[in-house]
Parts: C-alpha cells; sequence; structure tokens
C-alpha cells in the first residue's frame, strides 16, 4: 500500500472528471490477500466486475481469494505476468495445466484476452505480460461448500505431477488402495495424471471421499 498516492488519486479524480463521475470512485486502503466485503463502502460492497494489474508476485491467491470473498463478482479483467496467464487459461491435458487452471475454472471461465508487450511500460519490465478474462460459473457440484475439499484432492493430485493419481492421491485419500477406489467410483482411470483431469472430474473425487468418510 502506498498511502500518498491513494491520498492522492481521489483529488486527481476530482481535478480531471466531472464531480458526478468523480464521486463515484472509492479508495479503501487494504490488503488484496484479505479484504472482503466488509471493509468495502456500503454502496459499494457487491462488487460485480474486477478488473486490475495484479502484483505479479501474489496473482494467483490474491485473484481466488477475491472470487472466494466476492461471490458478486461475475466478470473481470486482469493482467499477470505472461507465464500465469497462459497457466490461468490452460486447457486439461497441456504441459502447463496445473493448480491454477483447475481452480480458476472452479470459480469461473477464462480465456486469453492478448498480450501486453514490454515497451508499454517506463521503466521497461524484464517480464512479458498478459491480460486474462473471465465470466464467472456455477461451482461444478451443486455444494459449493465442497470447494475446500475438490482444492485439497487438486493440490495433491499435483504435488507428484508425473505420478499417476493412484500414488499422488494417496497421501489425501488415506492411502494407494483408497486413491484407486476413489476414482473408480467417480469414473476415473486411477492410472491417468492429474494434468488430464478437468475440475469437474476432480469434483467427483471430492464428492465420492466425503460420501465415503460419510459412510465409514
Amino acid at each position: 500500500m502506498d498511502p500518498p498516492l491513494a491520498a492522492a488519486l481521489p483529488l486527481t479524480a476530482a481535478a480531471r472528471l466531472p464531480a458526478a463521475v468523480a464521486r463515484r470512485l472509492h479508495v479503501v486502503e487494504a490488503d488484496g490477500l484479505r479484504v472482503g466485503p466488509a471493509d468495502l463502502p456500503a454502496e459499494v460492497a457487491a462488487p460485480t466486475v474486477l478488473a486490475a494489474n495484479l502484483p505479479y508476485n501474489v496473482a494467483v491467491p490474491l485473484l481466488l481469494g477475491l472470487l472466494e470473498r466476492f461471490p458478486t463478482v461475475r466478470r473481470g479483467l486482469v493482467m499477470v505476468q505472461a507465464e500465469v496467464a497462459d497457466r490461468l487459461t490452460s486447457p486439461p491435458g497441456g504441459r502447463i495445466y496445473g493448480v491454477p487452471s483447475v481452480k480458476l475454472a472452479w470459480y469461473a471461465h477464462a480465456r486469453p484476452a492478448g498480450a501486453v508487450p514490454r515497451p508499454v511500460f517506463w521503466p521497461q519490465p524484464n517480464v512479458d505480460s498478459g491480460l486474462v478474462a473471465f465470466e464467472r460459473r456455477a461451482a461444478p457440484p451443486a455444494d459449493p461448500d465442497l470447494r475446500v475439499e475438490v482444492f485439497a484432492a487438486v493440490d495433491a493430485a499435483f504435488a507428484q505431477r508425473r505420478k499417476t493419481l493412484r500414488t499422488a492421491l494417496a497421501p489425501w485419500a488415506g492411502s494407494p488402495a483408497a486413491a484407486e477406489r476413489l476414482a473408480r467410483a467417480a469414473g476415473i482411470d486411477p492410472g491417468a495424471r492429474g494434468e488430464t483431469l478437468d475440475v469437474h472430474a476432480f469434483a467427483r473425487l471430492a464428492h465420492e471421499a466425503r460420501a465415503a468418510r460419510a459412510g465409514g
């Protein structure tokens, strides 16, 4: 946070915009990794659009956290490091498909929205940038509370990227045999790898894990 710049922003808007427009700007000094509806003025506590140049070093947790804490956000456009943009929008089966790809897919459909070349910045950075556009969609399962379990399964599956689900999911499921049972119950080949599964498949795995615990 930069208090001098935060204080200058509304003054700059008031000096350069019509008063009716400038009054619509609300500057909130808060940690983006923790900010929630209660931190915002009442008239803007339910935002519907996220447009941001995200801090590159925390772009993924910041984006996912905002989508979790602000369910009213329906669509957005964010700028991130080019490699992160590729990961966030990668489809299943791709070489760079991974944890960020699946977790963002839980909340929204995301797509690449263009490259941002280095020369448009001053000073010029040492990394390329990219835009990611997204639109909120319903969570894959009917029970949104399953998200924590789904994300745990995703983390386990990609912790050992080259391992089969039977092996990679063993710490999460309790054992390789349990992981195999859950995969088969979810209609998934236990010999597959995590990078071949979409968010719906992970949701089925989490559902079967919850059902197994409830029955056992």
